[in-house]
């Protein structure tokens, strides 16, 4: 009988005891960040990358995929926490002048962008200015574009008209675009598509910018990250980390490829983020 009751005691003991550890655990917690992100390779790469960063800092991650403007709306309203793309001073500028005041903009951390029309190197054209010119023997009817909400795809409708192109320009995504890409790649078939740097595929391919006389497409951006007001105010390590931040084309290229290489995307974050420990530490420290 008393060892019956002896047990029941343990047992209650060892309830409350991991009851009170939950407890602590939460209070530990530094609460719940969300990203929002769109599909662009080197946005889910970097989004991820920060996700296992700040959750091995004790912060609870989450990250929303979106287009590119429900984005920017999110971090006005404050249902989005942290953004970490933002193209200037050419390609986002449409939607930084419409939300510039609602939002808060940070550093850089990478500099010097491309974006335009791409083709593969074995292609005998080298400007959009050819590309009527060329139709016939290209074969071509279409440009494969990317979300249609983005940026570049509005430069690229742009780009038709300012180059009177008789071309269709198809609304897709960044995984969809790709896919086409790889496909005519290895069958050396021709393919015009809308593409920016950084990006893997200019690693993964022999790919080349279209000259664009016109300079429809604009200079060269830097990328910048931006936050919902008053972060800075509860989160500052978070941001003072994300200033510190820099990437160049052979890091950011490197988490890119080992993102694209692993089982799935965080593992391969992981990943990177373990074999770029002192990186890292430079940016949180």
């Amino acid at each position: 009988m008393r060892r019956g009751i002896l047990i029941l005691v343990i047992a209650a003991l060892s309830i409350l005891a991991a009851c009170g550890s939950g407890e602590g655990e939460s209070e530990e917690s530094k609460g719940t960040v969300t990203f929002g992100l769109n599909n662009w390779a080197e946005n889910i790469a970097v989004s991820n990358m920060w996700k296992v960063i700040l959750e091995e800092k004790g912060y609870d991650i989450e990250l929303k995929s979106m287009e590119k403007s429900p984005v920017w709306a999110g971090i006005s309203q404050g249902d989005l926490d942290v953004a970490a793309e933002v193209w200037l001073p050419t390609t986002d500028k449409p939607l930084y002048e419409e939300y510039k005041e609602d939002v808060e903009m940070q550093e850089t951390w990478y500099e010097g962008t491309g974006l335009g029309l791409v083709v593969p190197s074995y292609m005998d054209i080298n400007s959009i200015e050819e590309l009527n010119d060329k139709k016939s023997e290209l074969g071509l009817e279409q440009i494969v574009g990317i979300d249609p909400g983005a940026s570049l795809m509005e430069m690229s409708r742009t780009a038709l008209d300012e180059y009177q192109l008789d071309y269709d320009l198809v609304d897709s995504s960044g995984p969809a675009m790709m896919s086409e890409l790889k496909k005519a790649y290895e069958d050396e078939e021709p393919i015009i598509v809308t593409l920016w740097n950084p990006h893997w595929a200019f690693a993964e391919y022999d790919l080349k910018y279209l000259d664009d006389p016109k300079n429809v497409y604009g200079e060269a951006d830097n990328i910048y990250f931006m936050t919902r007001t008053d972060f800075s105010d509860d989160h500052p390590e978070i941001v003072k980390w994300m200033n510190n931040w820099k990437m160049d084309d052979d890091s950011l290229g490197s988490l890119m490829a080992t993102i694209k290489n692993a089982d799935d995307t965080e593992t391969g974050a992981k990943q990177w983020v373990e074999e770029n420990e002192e990186l890292v530490s430079k940016w949180t420290e």
